[in-house]
């Protein structure tokens, strides 16, 4: 169970980290950390990115020494294996409802952004280490995916401080190498069609996130009972069916044709 928790907690920390990439904030840093960007203030991109992914890094630090306190409180609650899986399970369920917006369930998040005034206020490994390390600590900017509270729980659940560090080390660094996608922003045009490319692939993120979420689900059920775990895997498909018929009514294409979506690239604000 110890090692399948570990290696639960990894991924979902990879995937969390990947995911939050597409929030507001982390959008932002793909427009304003840039070879473009960074050129036009007089700066160099290669040195800003690497006190971000630096920032970043810290920053999951950070957030691995709350979950390393935690991981101690389990360590001395001494739950059985039964428990930490049947709790595995039950947050990795809570995590793919709330991602998915399940029946319009959604777990507590906030959209809080960092300062863009930075940009003109302070030096580069300034804001490039503080921009990153506030995304790298991941509750304390906007939170794009209930993975992320899987991670904690996870990492938590290992009972081993040391891992849960590294964890939440691994999510901040992820986070944090995310400023690497823009380096081939050269030019306005190259900006624009980044951005396109990049809203297009984010309900794709979005879907590996879900499966890693579920994956994770069944693993922890078959660690209790394999007619669990089958009950779970008939359930979702059953959910999944619904969802599908649902969007194939005349009703909801009607929806979807007579909406119109605009995507624009955020600024970094307060």
């Amino acid at each position: 169970m110890h090692a399948l928790l570990i290696v639960a907690a990894a991924a979902v920390a990879v995937t969390a980290a990947a995911r939050s990439t597409w929030s507001p904030c982390g959008v932002s840093m793909l427009a304003t950390v840039t070879p473009l960007a960074e050129r036009g203030r007089g700066h160099r991109y290669r040195s800003t990115a690497a006190w971000f992914i630096a920032g970043g890094t810290l920053g999951g630090a950070t957030l691995g020494l709350v979950m390393a306190a935690l991981a101690l409180g389990v360590r001395a609650a001494s739950a059985s294996t039964v428990a930490l899986a049947i709790v595995a399970c039950a947050v990795a369920i809570l995590a793919a409802a709330s991602d998915t917006r399940l029946g319009g369930f959604r777990l507590p998040f906030h959209s809080r952004q960092v300062n863009e005034r930075w940009l003109d206020q302070f030096r580069p490994w300034v804001y490039g280490a503080g921009f990153g390390w506030q995304i790298g600590a991941g509750l304390v900017t906007y939170i794009k995916t209930a993975a992320l509270y899987l991670m904690m729980v996870l990492a938590a659940l290992t009972a081993s401080p040391a891992v849960a560090l590294a964890i939440g080390a691994l999510f901040g660094l992820t986070r944090g190498l995310a400023v690497l996608l823009g380096r081939g922003i050269t030019s306005p045009a190259a900006l624009a069609a980044f951005h396109r490319r990049f809203t297009d692939a984010g309900p794709v993120v979005l879907a590996v996130v879900v499966a890693c979420e579920l994956a994770l689900a069944v693993a922890f059920a078959a660690a209790v009972s394999l007619w669990i775990a089958l009950a779970l895997v008939l359930l979702g498909g059953a959910v999944t069916l619904g969802g599908r018929a649902r969007r194939r009514t005349p009703e909801a294409a009607k929806a979807r044709s007579s909406s119109g979506v605009t995507t624009a690239v955020p600024r970094i604000s307060r």
